[in-house]
């Protein structure tokens, strides 16, 4: 099978799974895996986790080579298949760690085997997996970096959603500058720099404004604006609990965009915006 996709599907039909059952057992939303079945924005960030869940190799799952299935698809069996560089260790680690890894440490670990395999001589790339160059210069003082994603979110009719986006660059900030600006989070790993799209939050939030969002924030924690999926798209908005089973979706161009109802166990809250890097022109 020449496309990642379509060894996705398969993958998944092979251990006799739904699409909702194997977001499940990878961690992941349901619309995840269907974009990942399709062929849209492809990346090999959940290829370990699918891979484990479906109970095949992971280096066919990646590359297409060999044979789907070894019988025991074992940690130890795929530290065999790259006994040397970094993929042996990478794999020791998630087998010894992972459960008890936060959600950006595993991300960044089956990032390290994906571009591993990837570098694999005489193998074929994976389908349209970005490769970025992380050199940098030495942070100085309280300075952190916070990735900038080519994530949009609408600020209206919701855009599809774009789960594994190019990281475009870092960007550079003072940790002491964001106090300074009431920005609080507990963790600076988990801050996000992405882009609003649209009208219907203004003047709060201007088309094409950068955010910076806590993607740790994975569930409601108080009336904000929040990233969100919602029937399949994503979206920059208003949460408001309305009952036990309903959000209120609210922009603030109300007449434009009347407030929602929607479903709490239809909402996949992505995380939650902190702040509008915005300029004005004086």
């Amino acid at each position: 099978m020449k496309s990642l996709a379509d060894r996705i599907k398969a993958a998944r039909k092979h251990a006799d799974l739904t699409q909702k059952d194997l977001a499940a057992k990878a961690g992941v939303s349901q619309p995840v895996i269907s974009q990942l079945e399709k062929g849209e924005n492809l990346q090999s960030v959940h290829l370990v986790k699918i891979a484990s869940a479906c109970n095949v190799r992971a280096e066919w799952l990646a590359t297409g080579q060999g044979e789907m299935t070894d019988g025991s698809n074992s940690v130890a069996e795929v530290i065999g298949t790259y006994s040397s560089g970094a993929a042996a260790k990478v794999m020791e680690m998630l087998s010894k760690h992972g459960k008890s890894l936060r959600p950006d440490q595993q991300e960044r670990l089956e990032r390290a085997v994906a571009d591993t395999l990837n570098d694999k001589p005489d193998a074929t790339p994976p389908d349209n997996v970005i490769v970025a160059d992380f050199s940098r210069r030495p942070l100085v003082g309280d300075e952190i970096r916070i990735a900038h994603y080519d994530v949009q979110g609408a600020m209206g009719n919701g855009k599809l959603v774009h789960d594994f986006p190019e990281m475009f660059r870092d960007v550079t900030v003072s940790q002491q500058h964001l106090r300074e600006l009431g920005v609080t989070y507990k963790d600076p790993v988990h801050l996000k720099l992405i882009t609003g799209i649209g009208q219907s939050m203004a003047p709060t939030i201007q088309d094409k404004d950068p955010l910076i969002v806590d993607a740790s924030v994975r569930e409601f924690t108080g009336d904000g604006i929040y990233a969100f999926i919602w029937q399949g798209h994503f979206y920059i908005k208003s949460l408001q609990v309305v009952d036990a089973e309903h959000f209120k979706m609210i922009s603030k161009a109300e007449k434009l965009y009347p407030p929602v109802e929607i479903r709490i166990d239809e909402t996949y809250i992505q995380a939650r915006v902190l702040l509008v890097w915005n300029a004005q022109k004086l």
